[in-house]
Parts: structure tokens; sequence; C-alpha cells
């Protein structure tokens, strides 16, 4: 949880919701006949839903990648639920049991359960979303070939979706420009209004019995111009451990944080809008410093590289180690 609270940005309510699914694993109270837990992650893009699971993994496996990703935008036809249960008999790929499933990610290991995201469910086709059901509620699902059975006891399975993102921001966007800011809506009433629209939308989308079947839906908030400095120290430190190896380091002053953030913070794309603009304004012009540099100081015996260069109020520093 710490992991996720220095990495997630504005969304304590969600990281509340997780910590409390997390502390039911960890206390091995779930009934063991289905999956370790079974959580939907609804809220527009850029949020931080897909990065909650990798941050989870590399707490738990050491890599953020070892989780059993499968992107449902892939799947949005409804014959590709063979992808996930197999080909039939009679088809190729059915004695080989061929599936986008990783048993291996799946199953995890003793004290280290598996970790399952189902990217975006709302794009597979319907027969896609169906052949989960057995999974939800049972933990195993048996290839169509009858080959093998995948064991999702130990695992635990997300879902992300931005089901009712337009009508959370078009309501959210009433909260401040319309009617609705003069009634001065508090926080609960405001949750309550994105409860009652993610429901209907979530019957809109899907069966009775899938939506039955999944343990915890949380909501996530979009973000707002607050979270731009905290989502600018990350992109910040990721530069940084990236120039680790090289010696420079990147800070900016004051006048460029306020730019990048006037510039990057958009509601409707969330972190990602200011990711985009710190490679395009900062990132891009570090390397140009960088490839500059490369002429001066290769070849040069036991010289030491010190540049300052002030790009758009943007400044870069490098190290005093030999380069």
């Amino acid at each position: 949880m710490a992991r996720l609270r220095a990495r997630i940005i504005g969304q304590d309510q969600a990281l509340d919701a997780v910590e409390s699914m997390l502390n039911l694993v960890k206390a091995d109270l779930g009934d063991p006949r289905r999956p370790l837990s079974v959580a939907l992650f609804l809220g527009p893009t850029g949020v931080g839903k897909t990065e909650i699971i990798r941050v989870l993994a590399e707490a738990i496996h050491g890599s953020a990648d070892a989780c059993c990703r499968i992107d449902m935008n892939t799947l949005a036809q409804d014959h590709y639920a063979a992808a996930i249960t197999g080909a039939p008999p009679g088809y190729v790929g059915s004695r080989e049991g061929t599936t986008l499933l990783d048993l291996e990610l799946i199953q995890g290991s003793f004290g280290r359960p598996g970790i399952v995201l189902f990217d975006e469910i709302e794009k597979a086709g319907k027969e896609v979303v169906r052949s989960l059901l057995n999974v939800f509620d049972h933990g195993r699902l048996t290839l169509t070939s009858g080959a093998r059975t995948i064991d999702f006891r130990n695992a635990m399975i997300f879902m992300t979706s931005n089901l009712a993102a337009r009508e959370f921001q078009h309501y959210e966007d009433g909260l401040r420009w319309g009617w609705r800011r003069l009634m001065h809506v508090s926080d609960s009433a405001r949750r309550r209004r994105l409860q009652r629209i993610t429901d209907a939308a979530l019957h809109r989308s899907f069966d009775p019995e899938f939506i039955n079947r999944i343990d915890r839906v949380i909501l996530f908030n979009s973000l707002g111009p607050e979270t731009s400095d905290a989502i600018i120290d990350l992109e910040i430190g990721r530069l940084n451990a990236r120039l680790s190896r090289t010696g420079w380091t990147v800070s900016l002053d004051p006048a460029a944080r306020d730019w990048l953030a006037r510039q990057g913070h958009d509601r409707r794309f969330g972190a990602r809008a200011i990711a985009r603009i710190f490679r395009r304004e900062v990132t891009a012009a570090l390397a140009e410093v960088m490839v500059q540099s490369l002429g001066v100081a290769v070849g040069e015996p036991g010289c030491s590289l010190i540049g300052r260069l002030e790009v758009d109020r943007i400044r870069f520093h490098s190290g005093a180690g030999p380069f």
C-alpha cells in the first residue's frame, strides 16, 4: 500500500477499497472455491486503473509485467472466445490447448498469488465475456478441448473499463460550470450520483449473471489540477532513474513546473496528458542537449562533463563524474 499511495495520485477512496480487498486476501478469509478476489475498476482513461495492477505485480512478484494481462479490445468479435477457452475439438490448436492465458502467472506460488488483468473489458465481444463466468464463480476454466484445466483459485482477478466515462465527465462538468455548482453538492451526494450512473452503465453493457459474480466495483475519480504537481514529480523521478547511469539529473524551476501543469492538465485524458507533454517538452529537449554534449566530451581522457542549459525555462543539469 505504501507503493500504491506513492505512485497512484488522487485516488484515495479507490486505494482504500483496494487495501480492504488485500487485507481479505492476506487474512485468507475468502471462499476457497473461488478466486481470491474479482474486482472491476471503473473510471476515465489515464487515472491509474491499470497502473495499480502493475504496482501490485511489482510489489508481489518483483516485476510490473508479472501478471497475466489480456487486452480485451483485441477480442471484439464473439468468435474470439476461443482465444481464451481454446479451440474446440477438430480445429487447429485444439490438441495443444492453445490459449492466451498464462498458466504460470495465473497460479502464482505458495504465499504469492497470481494476478490476472482483463483490460478494457467492455470492448470484448459478449461471448468472450460470458466465457469468464465459470472463472469468476468456480475459479476454474476447462479448455473447450478438455486438454487441461486452468486453476484461478490462487489468483486475484482485475478488470478495467472506461464505461460511463463520458457520463462522469458530463456530470462533473455540470458541478463546475453548470447549474449544479449553485447547489453546493456534497462529496457523498456526488459519489451516490456517480454510483447510480455506474450501475446503469453496467446493466446496459453486461448480463446480470456477470455483474453478480464481481466482488467489488471500484470507482476512480477524474484527476483535477491539484494533482498535476505530484504527477510531474513522478515523471521527473522516472526520468532521473533512467538517467542514473549517465550521471545526469533533471530539475525543473517553479515557472517550468507551472507551465507544464497548465499545458498538460486535461480531465479527459488524466495523467497521460501530462506524461505526453513531459516527453515532448522535457525529455526530447534533454536528449538534444545530451547528444550535442557528446561531441565535446567523448574521447577526452579523464574529462568531466558539467553542462547547464535552459530551454523554454526547463533547466537540465549534468553530473560531474567522468563521461
